[in-house]
């Protein structure tokens, strides 16, 4: 068995994303969230739901967040495959505007911190079973956002990772270091 390098288990993203993702400028992900945030908000009145729109920037991704004060007015929307829907759509529409492929993250009512809880007990259980003897756990297919969570999860726990498969069957392996 190979030691995987860090280098062979940087973010999954960069080797997935279209040649048109270059590093975006502050101003240029400010309007990247804004047209995002437009769009949302668009929805948001089509579908009758309330909900307060917040925009921020790091790690050169524009992070576009919908929150109520009613848990339930989001729910519907909430789930991880309508935000990862919503998100494509909210994606497209940027870039019809702005002409750029956008690597924004939408996030609605918390999904995104409850999927990152529910990666790191996936990620905690296949350790266990390293621990418990086993040479590698592989954990199900997930998005290029999500792999790269789990990445980030496995090396904080001291272990190691890598992406397998192709399209949608692409799913994380993790090693011992």
């Amino acid at each position: 068995m190979s030691d995987v390098t860090e280098t062979e288990i940087a973010p999954a993203e960069s080797a997935e994303t279209p040649v048109e993702a270059e590093e975006r400028t502050p101003s240029q992900l400010e309007e990247e969230g804004e047209i995002a945030a437009d769009y949302i908000e668009e929805l948001l009145d089509i579908a009758d739901l309330d909900g307060d729109i917040e925009i921020d920037t790091r790690g050169g991704r524009a992070y576009v967040s919908v929150t109520s004060e009613e848990t339930a007015n989001l729910r519907i929307l909430a789930k991880p495959d309508t935000v990862n829907a919503l998100q494509e759509l909210t994606r497209i529409a940027v870039q019809t505007k702005t002409g750029s492929f956008s690597r924004l993250i939408l996030d609605v009512g918390g999904s995104r911190e409850a999927r990152v809880a529910e990666l790191t007990v996936l990620v905690d259980r296949a350790i266990e079973r390293i621990e418990g003897g086993a040479s590698s756990a592989a954990l199900p297919a997930m998005s290029s956002y999500e792999r790269k969570l789990v990445h980030d999860v496995v090396a904080e726990r001291g272990f190691v990772s890598e992406s397998e498969g192709e399209g949608r069957d692409r799913h994380t392996v993790i090693r011992r270091a």
